[in-house]
């Protein structure tokens, strides 16, 4: 068996420093949008919390006031902190169709990446009869 002269024959142990450039601009290019769609999925991730929390209080909130009897105060409002952000509540209580079915409305605002967000629950309260004796009789 013949074997080529060694001045013929070609050795490829490593890069060249072009393929070693071309990989290290490829690295530039992508390094910083990898960082970036990281950096906008945790604030991405941050407000989903955030809404989550909003939504259990203004939840919280309904539930209790539902369960109250004295449903004659248009307006409520509050803060509750969570954390380190504060949730700043209104609840509302408007006619809904009927002047004896009230509608609550709970609104809760929060800040989140230096906007204000927020989130709104509505729900139907238990009839009450807007003076005594008006509402529905029954006969036996």
């Amino acid at each position: 068996m013949r074997s080529a002269p060694h001045s013929t024959r070609r050795r490829r142990d490593g890069y060249t420093l072009a393929e070693t450039l071309a990989a290290l601009l490829f690295l530039a290019i992508v390094i910083p949008a990898v960082v970036e769609a990281l950096h906008v999925a945790g604030r991405a991730g941050t407000a989903s919390v955030r809404r989550a929390v909003a939504a259990r209080i203004a939840e919280r909130i309904l539930t209790e006031n539902t369960l109250q009897t004295n449903l004659n105060a248009t307006a409520q409002s509050g803060t509750q902190v969570e954390g380190s952000v504060d949730y700043q509540w209104t609840l509302t209580r408007e006619n809904w169709v009927l002047p004896a079915l009230p509608q609550l409305t709970a609104e809760v605002r929060f800040l989140t990446q230096g906007q204000e967000s927020s989130v709104r629950l509505t729900t139907l309260g238990h009839p009450v009869d807007a003076q005594p004796g008006t509402g529905p009789t029954t006969t036996r």
